[in-house]
């Protein structure tokens, strides 16, 4: 039996109907339905949404991690739609900063141009006034860590300095420079 598969998820704050294989789903932020593969059911008991395989794929060995795979990604897109997911973002380096340039946003990466970088349909961006803080917000959680390493790969994190892009509270391995001779 899958651990992750058994635990209920929490709908009683949002709206949630089970219709055969797909869940709709509506919240403040987003709305959506989610397939479920031919292998699971879905039941909402009180305010509790339920994801247990059938009876036929119960008996494969195979079933546990379609189960819990399923029940997470349907627990984070029902999240995502009572809140948004937030990341943030942080650059650090002489000179480095991000801008906005309408939707999309303008990096300073210490590179003989500034970057370009196009922000998708349904990521927020919050940047403090040093340009070196960025707030992420979106109900998509999976969109929102593609867009956070797609940032961080522009100029990431080097281990003698420091200088570069961490995301959360990302913690940089340091390396030691070279020793001076005594």
């Amino acid at each position: 039996m899958s651990k992750i598969g058994r635990k209920p998820i929490d709908v009683s704050k949002l709206p949630v109907t089970v219709k055969g294989k797909d869940i709709k789903y509506k919240g403040a932020k987003s709305t959506g339905v989610y397939h479920l593969p031919a292998e699971l059911d879905a039941e909402v008991r009180d305010g509790l949404l339920y994801i247990q395989p059938t009876k036929e794929a119960a008996l494969s060995r195979g079933i546990n991690r379609i189960w819990g795979l399923h029940r997470a990604l349907l627990a984070n897109e029902i999240a995502g739609a009572a809140k948004d997911f937030e990341l943030c973002i942080e650059i650090k380096g002489l000179g480095f900063k991000a801008a906005k340039s309408g939707k999309d946003l303008l990096f300073t990466l210490g590179f003989s141009h500034k970057i370009d970088f196009p922000m998708p349909e349904g990521v927020v961006v919050d940047i403090d006034k040093t340009g070196q803080q960025l707030t992420l917000k979106s109900p998509d959680k999976e969109l929102l860590g593609l867009v956070c390493s797609r940032i961080r790969s522009l100029r990431q994190p080097e281990p003698y300095k420091g200088t570069g892009i961490k995301v959360g509270g990302e913690e940089i391995a340091r390396k030691a420079g070279k020793a001076k001779a005594a």
